[in-house]
């Protein structure tokens, strides 16, 4: 059985090599996800339908037919996105696939996702013609299970009162989103890159007299802001020592999020 689509997981890109391998292992969980959707994988053990080596007909078509999914970088990567996006287009072309969906793996509206991303897609597409058509899926934070996801993050930890702490965009309006996703999970927000910062929200609540103060980041992988969000964790756990903070962990590479991105996919 052929998919119509092959899929492009796209990131914003990291000097810190952490989230690009996250990025590769989630593509990895989706195509074995996708793979067992279309009986490509054996349900008991993941093995693709080639038994023995003289079966080289049946090898070709079953690596045909096994799901496309690769991973791009907006920024900080020397292969430019749309070039990339070329270069997906002609594999999925090549495997008689119609279509490439582009997951951006991005938590806020901002201008990666409303302006980068759609202008890489408009170059590649003018690029590559008719061929392949290039389908730009909702972002990431988008999608509505993704509450599910945190809330049972948050459920590890002692709650008394919740700060949800994101990168933040000063773009208009892209923090809506995560302003109202708090508001689903009991929480405040606190923002990485501007105010109201997380040692503001700390301070408040612990003078208010909460005893125990859940961070959860609202980041995709572990990474540098995310090493500097545990340390200035630590350091806040100085400054209030009567308070006790219990630092959750970013979103991560897990099955969850690889059946979040699943059911975000129009087969």
């Amino acid at each position: 059985m052929r998919l119509a689509s092959a899929y492009l997981l796209v990131s914003h890109g990291s000097r810190d090599p952490r989230p690009q391998l996250a990025t590769e292992r989630l593509a990895s969980l989706l195509i074995q996800k996708l793979a067992r959707q279309q009986g490509i994988y054996r349900s008991t053990a993941c093995q693709w339908e080639v038994e023995q080596k003289s079966q080289i007909k049946t090898a070709v078509q079953s690596q045909l037919a096994q799901p496309l999914v690769e991973t791009a970088c907006l920024e900080l990567t020397p292969v430019p996105l749309h070039v990339r996006l070329e270069e997906c287009a002609r594999k999925a072309k090549d495997r008689g696939l119609e279509s490439l969906q582009i997951l951006p793996l991005f938590l806020l509206p901002g201008v990666h996702v409303r302006e980068d991303i759609p202008e890489e897609i408009a170059i590649a597409q003018q690029a590559i013609g008719g061929a392949v058509k290039l389908e730009l899926r909702p972002y990431l934070g988008n999608y509505l299970n993704i509450i599910d996801l945190l809330s049972k993050k948050l459920e590890k930890l002692p709650v008394q009162a919740r700060i949800i702490v994101s990168h933040g965009s000063r773009r208009q309006g892209a923090n809506d989103r995560c302003e109202a996703i708090a508001a689903k999970l009991d929480a405040v927000t606190a923002y990485w890159s501007l105010s109201p910062s997380l040692a503001e929200k700390v301070k408040v609540l612990a003078e208010a007299g909460a005893e125990n103060i859940a961070i959860l980041p609202y980041f995709l992988f572990s990474g540098g802001i995310t090493d500097a969000i545990a340390e200035q964790v630590r350091q806040l756990q100085t400054d209030f020592p009567k308070t006790q903070l219990h630092l959750g962990e970013p979103l991560g590479a897990t099955e969850e999020l690889a059946d979040l991105i699943l059911s975000g996919i129009d087969e």
